[in-house]
This record gives structure tokens, sequence and C-alpha cells, in this order.
């Protein structure tokens, strides 16, 4: 082991068995920090509802609206990268507050764009503000969540972001029903999807607000001397029994003997470029959750069924309803992950997304009658939609981020994350950026590239993923 290892080993903890005093309270600070989670899913999502109007407004192709769609994904990569350092200089509720106020200004100024290239603009930094919500909250939380709650309240962060993704389709469609199911229907001197893209500013404004009712990180307060805070923190979180001496001398001890991770620790001994097999299999991990094309549902299923004759309301309603179904999913990974294990999920979920992506592959291969897929074929495509978002969701969608926390050794850990989670960006983007292309070209060639990839995903699972179930971070290596 590194160095970090030489450090006193700190003393049992009090915190493991810390039980608050006012469990709500903390179910309510959770939640409210998780509302940036719910901005990140409902953010990512809204987009969907919008895009043909876009196209249709703007008088673009499929190229320039791609990229359009996949810009805000830039500013998502360097809102993530950002984050950490603005969290430790100025705080933790003090980096929620600016990603509200980003948040707001992105929603009001997409609703009243000038042109397309400001769209773009306010787009960016909409996602600057996605990438810092998918950062502070889940640290947030982890430090302000008693031990023995840390795994439930962690997971409100998921749940907050699928549940933001189907809010976003129930106002979509709502929007759509008061504009007679047209997308540039005018509602109030806007058109409807211009709403759509501003009715963010509510839940950012109430993300703004609920974060000065919560209190700050007790590690933070504690790592800038503010000590007296930390304890009334820790003891409003943790409960009034707890050593709270003892617990502020535990976080300054593992403060103190953490190892701070770079890059150059990734690397192979005496190699300057390769990078450690497991680092590899990381980077795998977040590639292949991308390439199997799951945002092409939640940026552009909208557009995809109109593209084979949906009507706009039904199209924006079996958005919706594959919303709904991501849920579901998500809490079944959350009940089987610590039961049935991280890879036997993974690989279920890689066969079921193989076979409903097939599928699709095949019902998209006919031709349109009367611009429509023919019963069988649009009863299929409808169907295996609907199975892959929930194999997807009730695996990789969870399990990917579980594996990512707990496979890396704990002096690689936090460098090693964040390169998996760039290259997961940077897949997020290449799909989104490419999929109104390709499916311009050839839709059901399109579901046979994702098909490959959810197929290749399972001799990648099974060759070079190691189970993590039931060991202790100190075990990986």
């Amino acid at each position: 082991m590194t160095s970090a290892a030489k450090a006193p080993t700190p003393p049992p903890s009090e915190g493991r068995a810390a039980h608050p005093d006012h469990l709500g309270h903390v179910i309510f600070i959770t939640a409210s920090a998780a509302m940036g989670g719910f901005l990140f899913g409902y953010d990512s999502s809204v987009i969907n509802g919008a895009v043909e109007a876009i196209r249709d407004r703007y008088d673009i192709g499929s190229g320039t609206l791609a990229q359009v769609i996949a810009i805000a994904l830039i500013g998502c990569a360097f809102g993530a990268a950002t984050a950490g350092r603005i969290a430790d200089r100025i705080g933790r509720i003090r980096c929620m507050q600016i990603a509200a106020v980003l948040f707001t200004v992105s929603a009001v100024g997409s609703a009243l764009p000038f042109a397309l290239w400001d769209l773009a603009m306010w787009r960016i930094i909409g996602g600057f503000a996605i990438g810092m919500a998918s950062v502070i909250g889940p640290a947030y939380i982890a430090e302000v969540a008693p031990a023995a709650y840390r795994g439930r309240l962690g997971s409100f962060q998921q749940a907050a972001i699928v549940t933001g993704i189907a809010i976003s389709q129930l106002v979509n469609y709502g929007i759509l029903q008061l504009a007679d199911g047209d997308q540039r229907g005018e509602i109030g001197g806007l058109e409807a999807w211009q709403w759509m893209l501003g009715v963010m500013v509510v839940p950012a404004m109430l993300y703004g607000l609920l974060s000065f009712a919560i209190p700050e990180s007790p590690r933070f307060l504690i790592s800038v001397g503010k000590i007296a805070r930390a304890k009334e923190v820790l003891a409003e979180v943790e409960g009034h029994s707890v050593d709270l001496d003892h617990r502020v001398a535990e976080i300054e001890l593992a403060m103190r003997s953490e190892h701070k991770s770079t890059f150059k620790d990734l690397l192979v001994a005496g190699s300057r470029y390769r990078l450690l097999p497991i680092v590899w299999v990381g980077i795998g991990l977040s590639v292949f959750q991308q390439l199997v094309g799951i945002n092409v549902a939640f940026y552009y299923s909208a557009t995809l069924w109109q593209s084979v004759g949906i009507d706009p309301e039904g199209s924006f309603l079996y958005s919706f309803t594959t919303s709904i179904i991501n849920i579901i999913g998500t809490v079944i990974a959350m009940v089987l992950v610590d039961r049935v294990g991280r890879r036997p999920l993974a690989l279920v979920g890689s066969a079921g997304m193989a076979i409903a992506l097939a599928f699709e592959a095949w019902a998209f291969s006919a031709d349109l009658v009367d611009g429509k897929l023919p019963t069988t074929q649009g009863v299929v495509a409808l169907v295996a939609a609907h199975v892959f978002v929930l194999f997807f969701a009730l695996s990789w969608g969870v399990v990917v981020w579980v594996f990512l926390g707990e496979m890396f050794p704990n002096r690689i850990r936090a460098a090693a994350l964040g390169v998996a989670a760039s290259a997961q960006w940077i897949a997020n983007w290449a799909i989104t950026a490419s999929f109104p292309s390709l499916a311009d070209w050839n839709l059901s060639g399109t579901y046979v590239i994702y098909t490959v990839f959810a197929v290749l995903s399972i001799p990648f699972v099974l060759r070079y993923v190691k189970e993590t179930k039931g060991k202790a971070l100190e075990e990986m290596g």
C-alpha cells in the first residue's frame, strides 16, 4: 500500500452506530440536496419535447440539430470537473446555490432564445449546472448522512434523477395538450417548446431556496476551522448522544490520512502512457453503459416515434411511460444489487437489452405504410423500447456507478473515478451527437449497432469485471 497506510489507525467510529434524534429532518436535508439530482434528470431529458420544434423553427438539418442537443454535455464535463474544487473552496452549500442560479438562468435563456447560437449557449450553461449537481449532491449526502443510513440516503440521488426525467416528460405532455398537440403551438405569446424548456425555472428556484434551509457539511466546516458549527451539525444529523469531540477528531484524522490521487497514479509503473488494467475496466464499463444507446430514449424518443408515424401527443405519452419504466427498473436494481450481486445484474441486463434492441432493429427495418410502421412492427417497437429501458435501469443504470465507487484501490479511487466518469460523458456525447444523422441513414442499422454493443458487453463483464459485493473497499486491488 501507499504511504497513506502508515497513518495512525483511527479509533472505532461512533458515527457507524449513530442514529439521529429526528430521522425525518435528516431525510429532509438529504431530499433537499437530491433536488440537484432531480434537476440533473429534468434538464437532461426535457429537451426531448423540443427537438422537432427546434428543427422546424430554425430550419436546420440533423447534423446541426444533434450538436445543439449534445452541446450541453460539454458543459456537463466542465461542471463535473470543477465542482469538487469549487466545493472545497467555498463550501458544498454555496456550490449548490451556484448550480441553482445556473439552472435558473439556463431555463429562462433557453425559453427566450434570440437565435440558434444563444440557445446552444444556454444549453452549455445548463450542462455546467448538471455537471456540478452530478458531483456535489452525492458528495454532500455522503458527508452528512449517518453511516447507519448512508446507503439508503445515498440512493436518493439516483431516485431523484429518474424522477426528474419522468416529471420532465409529464410536463412536456401537459404543455403539448394545452397547445392542441402542436409543439410550435402558441400559449401566452410563447411557443409550446419554449414553455417546456422554461418551466424548469420552478424546480431550479426551489433548489436554491432549499439550499438556504440545510446545513453546511461537517467535513467542510472542519476543513475551514469552524469546529463549533461542525459539532452542531453533527449533533443535528447523528444525534446528541454521540461524542462530538471524538467525531471531530475522527474526521480530522481521516482528512489528514487521505491520499490525493493524481493521473500519474493511474499509470503502470515505469510507464508514461499505459493505464493500469483496472482503470481500463472502469472506462469500459462507462463506455458500454452509453454505447447501448440509452440516452436516445431520453433525448430523442418523441422524435423517434414521430418519425415512424406516431402523432406528437402519442409520442410524448410514450416518452413519459418509458420514464416510469425507468423508475421501476431503478427501484428493482436498488433492491437487488446487494442481494444478487453486481455482475449477475449486469449480465442479465446486457442479455435483456440485446434482445430488446434486436427486436427494435427488426421492427424499424419494415417499410412505412402511409408514413407509419405496419401494426405488428409498431407494437413490437413500442414494447421492445420499454423492455430495453427496463433492463438498462435494473442493471447498468445503477450497477455501473456501484462498480465505479467500489472497484478501484483506495490510493487511486478518486482519480480513476474521474477518468471513468469523463469517458462516460464523452461516450454520451458521441451517441447523442450521432443519432439524428445515423437515423437519417438507416434507423434499423442504428439499432443493430446498439445491439452489437449490448452483446459485446457480456464477454467484457465475464472476462474483466470482478464481483465487488460483500468486499471491503480496502480489499480492492
